[in-house]
């Protein structure tokens, strides 16, 4: 009886010097090892350090965002959520609203 091998992952084509992520040049300084593998509030206060982000809360914002997109697919939907939260985070932080995704509407009712 044979055993079958999963299928395996689909790996890039184009070389790691060639893609988009390379070519990203940042003034900012490297968040801490394992930084995105914590909590929402972790990653929220430990990217908005001056010592990572210098310019401030967008900077801290930007690398969420950058690493959040690299991730693309591979990330998780807890993943993404607690990276979600961080972004809530570090937008009060900045002094801006929250993005809203959907509004629900309210019946006028009142109870």
């Amino acid at each position: 009886m044979a055993t079958r091998k999963s299928p395996a992952k689909k790996k890039s084509t184009t070389p790691p010097s060639k893609r988009w992520s390379a070519k990203v040049k940042t003034d900012s300084t490297k968040p801490g090892p394992g930084l995105f593998k914590k909590s929402a509030k972790a990653i929220a206060s430990g990217l908005a350090k001056k010592s990572v982000s210098p310019k401030g809360p967008g900077q801290a914002m930007q690398m969420l965002s950058f690493y959040e997109n690299r991730g693309g697919k591979n990330l998780s939907t807890e993943r993404k959520r607690t990276l979600e939260n961080a972004k809530s985070i570090l937008r009060k932080k900045e002094g801006k609203a929250p993005a809203k995704k959907s509004a629900k509407k309210k019946s006028g009712k009142k109870r």
